[in-house]
C-alpha cells in the first residue's frame, strides 16, 4: 500500500514524465510542420519553373515508398497539400509560432475549409488557443463559429458598456446542436440538457468560461431569485450570468438579467474581479428591438439566440455581410 507521503511524490514524477513527453511530442511537431513547408516549397518552384511535369509528383511518391516503406503520409495527395501548404504560407518566420503549435492533421483542416485569408488567421488562432481536437476543430467550422463570433463583434461595438476586451468572446448566435431536444421543450428542459453536456457547452463557449452553478441562488431583501447558469470567465475575470428563454427576446427580460446582474455586483462579486455580465439567450431575435433595448442598458450585457440545429455557413455569410451593409447605410 503506498502512503500519502510517497503518493504525492510519485504523482511529482509522473508531472516530470508527462512534461517531458508534451516537450518532446511539441518539438517533434515542429520539425515535422517545417519538414512539409519545405518539401512544399521545394515541389513548387519546381512546377512553377516546369522543371517538373505533372506526373513527375507521383513519380517522387513511389520513390518515397520504394526507398523508405516505412514512412508514410509521403503518398501523391499529401505532397500536393504540402505544395498548398507552402503556397498558403510562403513567409514561414511569420506564420511558424502558429502553424507549429497544430498538428499537420488540424493545419490541413484549416487549409482546406477557410476561404479567405481572415478566417484562415482566426481558426488558426482559435485553435491554439482552445486547444481543439479534430473532432473539436471541425464541429466549431461546421458551426460556422468564425461568422458568429465576427457578427457579435461588430454588433457589441456599439454596447458601450461591455469591457473592451471583450471581442471575440461572445457570439451573436450559439449553437446547441448537441442536446438532442424534443420540438416542444421548456426552459428548464434546456437548462437540464445544457448542463448533462458541459463539456459539449463549454466547447461552444470557449475554454477560459468555468462553470459555477445552475439555477443559482441569490437573496436580495427577503426575496429569493435563481440565475438559469451561472459562470465565471478567467480572462476577463469576471461572472458571466446567462438567462435562457425559449421565445422571441423582449424588453422586460433585459431588465430581469440587469437585476441579477446588480445583485452579482453587490453580494457575490470580490473586490479584485470586474462588473459582472450578462448574456441573455433567446430562441430569436429582432436586432432592431435588441439595439432600442440596449441602448439605454446600464449593465454589460450581450442578447443573442440559439439553434438546436446547424445554421448553414452560407446563411450566417449572408447574415454577416447583410449588417455591415446596414452600418455603410448609416
Amino acid at each position: 500500500m503506498v502512503e500519502t507521503k510517497q503518493k504525492n511524490q510519485f504523482n511529482e514524477i509522473l508531472v516530470f514524465i508527462r512534461n517531458a513527453r508534451f516537450r518532446v511530442f511539441s518539438s517533434a511537431n515542429k520539425e515535422l510542420i517545417k519538414l512539409y513547408w519545405e518539401i512544399g516549397q521545394y515541389i513548387s518552384e519546381r512546377l512553377l519553373s516546369e522543371e517538373w511535369g505533372s506526373r513527375t509528383v507521383e513519380q517522387l511518391a513511389n520513390y518515397i515508398k520504394n526507398h523508405e516503406p516505412e514512412i508514410k503520409g509521403f503518398e501523391r495527395r499529401n505532397l500536393y497539400r504540402m505544395r498548398q501548404f507552402y503556397e498558403t504560407y510562403p513567409d514561414f518566420e511569420i506564420v511558424s509560432p502558429v502553424v507549429t503549435q497544430l498538428s499537420w492533421t488540424n493545419n490541413l483542416i484549416i487549409l482546406s475549409r477557410c476561404k479567405t485569408e481572415e478566417e484562415r488567421i482566426f481558426y488558426l488562432g482559435l485553435a491554439v488557443k482552445e486547444r481543439y481536437s479534430k473532432r473539436e476543430l471541425e464541429r466549431q467550422i461546421n458551426s460556422g463559429i468564425f461568422e458568429r463570433t465576427i457578427l457579435a463583434d461588430v454588433k457589441l461595438m456599439t454596447n458601450k458598456q461591455l469591457p473592451g476586451n471583450a471581442s471575440g468572446i461572445f457570439k451573436d448566435s450559439y449553437i446547441f446542436d448537441f442536446l438532442g431536444l424534443p420540438a416542444n421543450y421548456s426552459e428548464n428542459d434546456l437548462q437540464r440538457a445544457l448542463v448533462s453536456s458541459l463539456k459539449d457547452f463549454l466547447l461552444e463557449l470557449g475554454r477560459d468560461f468555468t462553470f459555477i452553478g445552475r439555477e443559482y441562488r441569490l437573496q436580495v431583501g427577503n426575496s429569493d431569485f435563481s440565475i438559469d447558469l451561472l459562470f465565471y470567465h478567467r480572462e476577463l475575470q469576471c461572472l458571466v450570468a446567462f438567462e435562457l428563454k425559449n421565445d422571441k427576446f423582449r424588453p422586460e427580460y433585459l431588465g430581469q438579467l440587469e437585476f441579477y446582474l446588480e445583485a452579482l455586483d453587490r453580494n457575490v462579486r470580490k473586490k479584485h474581479e470586474n462588473h459582472s455580465i450578462g448574456v441573455l439567450l433567446c430562441r430569436d431575435k429582432d436586432d432592431e428591438v435588441v439595439e432600442y433595448a440596449l441602448s439605454r442598458s446600464l449593465s454589460p450585457s450581450v442578447v443573442a439566440e440559439y439553434e438546436t440545429k446547424l445554421i448553414p455557413k452560407d446563411v450566417l455569410r449572408k447574415k454577416l455581410n447583410d449588417f455591415y451593409e446596414l452600418l455603410e447605410i448609416r
